[in-house]
This record gives C-alpha cells, sequence and structure tokens, in this order.
C-alpha cells in the first residue's frame, strides 16, 4: 500500500460533544497524537466548555476550535442562514428524507438540534474539510452524518461506552452502514456493534491507550501500611466524576462494613452531579472524617495522588439507563504507575485487570464482595506490590497509545486511498 506523504493527508472535521473537557482526556490525547502524526484537524465542539480546569494536553493541540450553536434558538439567524443555504444543495433531499425517517422514532428536540447543527456546519464548512470524523457514535455521528449527506463528504467515528449501550439499536445500525469505518476501545463494545451491522469488518478495536511519556515509571517506594495503625492508615484513591455509572455509593456501603479498627482513608478526586449526595450518605454511614472530597484536580496533581496511595478503588456498575464506563482511563493511569487497582468485571475493566494477576476484579453491585476485596488488600501490604508490579507492566507492553495513532493513521489512509 502506498502511504501518503503529509501534504496529501486531508483535513479533518471533528466532530465532538464538547471541548475542551477534563472527562474526556482520552479524546484530546488522541488529537494530539494525530496531529503529531501530520494529519491537519479542525474541532467542530456542540458544546462550549464548563469546566474551570483545563488538561496540559489541551494546550498543546493546536488545531482550531468551532463552536456550533449549543441551542438553536440561542442563535436563530446563524441557524436560519444555514436552513435556505441547505434548501440548494444536492444533498438536502436525502438529508430530509433520513430525518423524518428518523423522527417517529426519536421525537424530541435534540432530534432537531442535531439538524440544525448540521445545516450550520454545512454552511459555515470551516477550512475546507474533506473528511467528517465523530467522537462519539451518539449525538456527535449525527450531526456528523447528517453533515455528511448533505454535503457528500465521507465520514468515520470512534464510538466509546456510554455511546453505544444508550443508542437504540436501529440507530446504530444506520449509522454502522453509512460510516466509512468505526472504532472503539473495549472488545465487548466491538462485538456488540458487529452484531448490529452487516458490515461487520468496518468494525475495529482500537484501545486508547496511554501516553506514557506523561506517565513515566514510578521508582519509589510503596507504603507496607497495613491498616493496623490508626496514626497511618491505608490511603485509598478514587479518581472519576460523581455519577451513578461510577458506584459511589457501592464503595461507600462496601467501605461502612470494613472492620471498625482497620485504618484507612479515602481520597475522592473529580466533580460530579452527586457530589452532595455522595457526601450526605458517607455522613449517614459515619465515614465522613476518614474521606477527603478533593473535587477536579490538575494531572500532575492526579500523578502525584497515584503515586502516594497505596490501593486505586473504582466500584464501575451499568447505570439504570445503560450507561458503562468502557475502559476507564484512571484505571490504566494508576496501574502505570504501580499502584495495586480493584474494580468491577464491567465492559472493559477484565481487558485490563485479570484478578489476582495484576488487579482484584468483584462483581459489580456487590459491596460485600467489595469490602471483602478492600480488607483483602488494605491487610496484606506484599499482595498490592505484586499487583501494582504485574498491572505496571501489562500497561507498558499493551496500552501504549502509539499503537493506536498508528492503527487509526492505516485506517484513515486506507480510506483515502478508495476515496477520489
Amino acid at each position: 500500500m502506498k502511504t501518503p506523504t503529509l501534504p496529501e493527508r486531508r483535513k479533518i472535521l471533528v466532530v465532538l460533544k464538547g471541548y475542551p473537557r477534563l472527562s474526556e482526556t482520552f479524546i484530546a490525547q488522541e488529537l494530539l497524537g494525530l496531529e503529531k502524526a501530520g494529519f491537519d484537524l479542525t474541532l467542530i465542539s456542540m458544546r462550549r466548555p464548563t469546566d474551570k480546569k483545563r488538561h496540559p494536553v489541551h494546550d498543546e493541540i493546536k488545531a482550531r476550535v468551532v463552536y456550533l450553536p449549543e441551542y438553536l434558538h440561542e442563535e436563530p439567524l446563524r441557524v436560519l442562514k444555514s436552513l435556505f443555504a441547505g434548501f440548494s444543495r444536492k444533498g438536502f433531499g436525502a438529508l430530509m428524507k433520513r430525518f423524518f425517517a428518523d423522527l417517529p422514532r426519536d421525537i424530541s428536540r435534540n432530534r432537531f438540534r442535531r439538524l440544525g447543527q448540521a445545516l450550520v456546519l454545512a454552511r459555515e464548512w470551516p477550512d475546507n474539510g474533506q473528511w467528517l470524523h465523530a467522537h462519539f457514535i451518539h449525538t456527535p455521528a449525527s450531526v456528523t452524518e447528517y453533515a455528511s449527506i448533505l454535503t457528500g463528504v465521507p465520514w468515520t467515528v470512534s464510538a466509546h461506552a456510554k455511546d453505544i449501550w444508550t443508542s437504540p439499536d436501529w440507530e446504530l445500525n444506520e449509522k454502522l452502514s453509512s460510516a466509512r469505518w468505526a472504532v472503539t476501545c473495549t472488545r465487548t463494545g466491538y462485538e456488540h456493534m458487529r452484531t448490529l451491522t452487516s458490515r461487520p469488518d468496518a468494525v475495529h478495536l482500537s484501545y486508547h491507550g496511554l501516553d506514557l511519556a506523561r506517565f513515566g515509571h514510578f521508582s519509589g517506594d510503596r507504603s507496607k501500611r497495613d491498616g493496623s495503625a490508626t496514626s497511618d492508615p491505608v490511603f485509598l484513591l478514587s479518581v472519576g466524576r460523581a455519577v451513578e455509572k461510577k458506584g459511589y455509593d457501592i464503595l461507600l456501603n462496601a467501605l461502612a462494613l470494613l472492620p471498625k479498627d482497620l485504618a484507612w482513608r479515602l481520597e475522592h478526586i473529580g466533580g460530579g452531579d452527586e457530589l452532595a449526595k455522595l457526601k450526605a450518605l458517607a455522613s449517614t454511614l459515619g465515614l465522613s472524617e476518614r474521606i477527603v472530597w478533593k473535587g477536579a484536580l490538575a494531572q500532575e496533581d492526579v500523578l502525584d495522588h497515584y503515586r502516594r496511595a497505596d490501593l486505586f478503588v473504582l466500584a464501575c456498575r451499568i447505570a439504570a439507563n445503560g450507561d458503562r464506563d468502557g475502559l476507564p482511563n484512571v484505571l490504566v493511569e494508576a496501574s502505570s504507575q504501580r499502584l495495586a487497582c480493584l474494580s468491577t468485571n464491567i465492559s472493559g475493566v477484565p481487558e485490563l485487570l485479570t484478578d489476582d494477576k495484576n488487579g482484584l476484579v468483584v462483581p459489580p453491585e456487590d459491596p460485600i464482595a467489595l469490602a471483602a476485596a478492600l480488607e483483602r488488600a488494605i491487610r496484606d501490604p506484599a499482595l498490592r506490590h505484586r499487583l501494582g508490579d504485574a498491572a505496571e507492566q501489562r500497561v507498558r507492553a499493551h496500552f501504549d497509545y502509539h499503537s493506536s495513532i498508528a492503527q487509526l493513521t492505516q485506517l484513515f489512509e486506507a480510506e483515502w486511498e478508495k476515496t477520489p
């Protein structure tokens, strides 16, 4: 296969739900990797940023960011101009046919919003884009696919976790039929999507991996704390948004089951809508004095916590609406620092952690099993050290993000060779 030289690589318009977002640094890392590989990107964000902090990787990305109208009524003139401009396009009839086929199955303001955003994108068409790529196969892919139908520009998609499991099968089927290819970051998501399309070979598994240059080997000593000294408790760490799928209520209930004389403390890093509820639950369970809620922190501070902690814990679960994690990046990050991890056998977690080999894995929604694993790890520093060493070896051997960037590069260039 002939590899295109850098000037031949096409301008890619990357459609994102929001940018920048602290909870989606795995996407930012990929964008930076593609830029370093020579790709020319323009970022199309459906929402304006709300996070007060930025990840250092966001400051390294050079791509221009264009914001679509988040709500159509806020920029009516921009939307109306785009609608009138759309009438004259060759693909307008096909777009309306698709939209009115989708609408009865999803009668919502959101459906109209995605149409309006696609019309704005098509009219303004930043930087002479030659390819469309969506991150997330739910709403960003809807905007991207509609824009592709209207303009005739091909599109591809990266699917992740929530977007796969909260999208109806009919919508996934239609998007997978029209996208040139799709990638996803866990085997469970990959296998599920392949069952929903007549083109299973167009679905690819691509782990995000980690930029190991940012997470260098930790050569320091891990503590030998064993939960016997109240003056020096075992340091438990969890990093994640306070939302249902992270299972923090399960974790708090498990902590409440631990023997009262076992010395531990928990630090939580992350924002989220359920923080107030979780703090109230911790108070009800009598745990408040042992827990510190730190909110969102910069990456260098998170890295420092990985290196000082004794055990990382994340009680992933499937939320009531089907939302779930794929492979939480924080588990990969913590593992890269020789920090033993305890989590649940949800989605892609078992693709990283094997119980009692390089981590501890328990069933979800089971505070009793989680408490038993916590007590075992708290009391046994040698076990934590063994698991942490093995976890780092696995991450550095199999989760280097350069492999993912190389795979995406091959996918883009193989498709471009077929496209005039």
